[in-house]
């Protein structure tokens, strides 16, 4: 009778931390290296491993905390699957964050990424120690001609709605077309694309809608950490250097404590794009 007892409460523990860890369920993350901590974030649809090269040249010195968020590059949607994305997976950072005990780890995010670590910076300063942003702006709906979130959301709602509804081919297809005015490098280009076309399209949909219609511009006066901006340019992206210098200077203005730097010859994945470049910043950053 006890064995029976027991068998039983061992089976209902272990499906209630199947469904109540509120980390695992929109996150996964990998651990490499040792030292001060670092949290890397990567972009929509794409998978930790965007940062293997980063990680290989950090290990030695600093202990990596890479992340994976549910949904993207084929892994497993969980809790993403439905509902919100973006602020449950910043939850679930500052969790992982605050039950691991790290102390004011830096940040580097790209794109998505680099959205959720000014979110996290705004939210929970005290997880933040200092933030790169890679590509990011703070707010995104300018990409699709919007000047705030009144004029973002119908064309937000429409691209949500559209991505929904198509099958997952017509999604892989549109996500070939779109990686080849993100990813310069040809073998990155190869390898982002296969994330982005194994992405659950659902999680891709909510999380990009929720990305165009976020507008932090009114509180970046609000972060206080040193804050690094990295962007990219390039001769075939039709604009001059000027104009892509002054979006970033005009978009960043309030951010009081911030360094920006253009990287030349690069599309939106500088890490992939530009890799030697991007190492000598994130170095800089780090020190």
């Amino acid at each position: 009778m006890r064995k029976t007892t027991f068998t039983i409460f061992l089976i209902a523990l272990l499906a209630w931390h199947a469904v109540a860890d509120p980390i695992l369920d929109r996150i996964t993350v990998t651990v490499r290296g040792q030292g001060p901590d670092v949290i890397l974030i990567p972009g929509l649809t794409c998978s930790s491993a965007v940062w293997d090269t980063t990680a290989a040249h950090l290990e030695g010195h600093y202990r990596l905390h890479l992340i994976q968020v549910a949904g993207f590059a084929g892994t497993p949607s969980l809790a993403n699957a439905n509902g919100p994305v973006l602020q449950p997976v910043l939850n679930a950072l500052d969790a992982y964050i605050k039950t691991n005990h790290l102390k004011s780890p830096r940040i580097i995010g790209h794109s998505l990424g680099g959205t959720m670590g000014m979110m996290l910076a705004l939210q929970h300063p005290e997880d933040v120690g200092g933030l790169m942003i890679v590509d990011a702006l703070p707010f995104t709906g300018f990409i699709v001609g919007a000047t705030d979130i009144a004029s973002a959301e119908p064309i937000a709602t429409k691209m949500r709605d559209n991505t929904l509804k198509e099958s997952q081919e017509d999604f892989a297809q549109g996500e070939k077309r779109f990686l080849r005015i993100l990813v310069k490098s040809p073998e990155g280009r190869k390898t982002a694309t296969e994330w982005a076309i194994t992405s659950d399209k659902s999680v891709v949909a909510r999380a990009s809608y929720e990305d165009l219609t976020t507008d932090l511009r009114p509180n970046l006066a609000d972060i206080k950490t040193p804050v690094t901006v990295l962007y990219s340019w390039d001769s075939s992206s039709g604009y001059s250097k000027s104009d892509t210098d002054s979006l970033y200077q005009q978009s960043y203005a309030a951010l009081p404590n911030k360094t920006l730097v253009r990287i030349d010859g690069s599309y939106h994945f500088i890490m992939l794009d530009q890799p030697d470049l991007f190492l000598i910043q994130v170095d800089k950053f780090l020190k």
